[in-house]
């Protein structure tokens, strides 16, 4: 049996306003965003058709102006917001989120990784 067809939305830079302290939280920070995005249907059935697939476009935007939308203190938190929101506004069977944080010294990055799936 093949893999599940996937769509993959790598490193989609977004401002947010996250972390544990309040002054952390006060100026946006940029976070990295790694979706790996499982559609309901296989790419066999899509016809070359945009209206039958994810417009990428619009999810990046989606992501975008969710991460914007108020403060948070996890980027767990976030994290599970992304994922309920893209498999309830769009027909995927599976979605995984990674968020990238560059917060901490000596380290490339801290990230959280999630999946989710219907």
């Amino acid at each position: 049996m093949n893999p599940p067809d996937t769509i993959e939305i790598r490193r989609l830079r977004v401002l947010t306003h996250i972390g544990v302290p309040e002054a952390e939280r006060a100026t946006p920070q940029s976070v990295l965003i790694t979706l790996l995005l499982t559609p309901s249907q296989g790419f066999e059935g899509l016809a070359d058709e945009l209206a039958r697939t994810l417009d990428y476009g619009v999810v990046a935007q989606q992501v975008t102006a969710l991460a914007a939308a108020r403060p948070r203190h996890l980027l767990e938190t976030l994290a599970l917001e992304i994922a309920d929101a893209l498999l309830a506004g769009h027909p995927l069977r599976r979605v995984a989120v990674t968020i990238e944080k560059h917060i901490l010294p000596a380290t490339e990055c801290v990230a959280v990784h999630l999946e989710r799936g219907r």
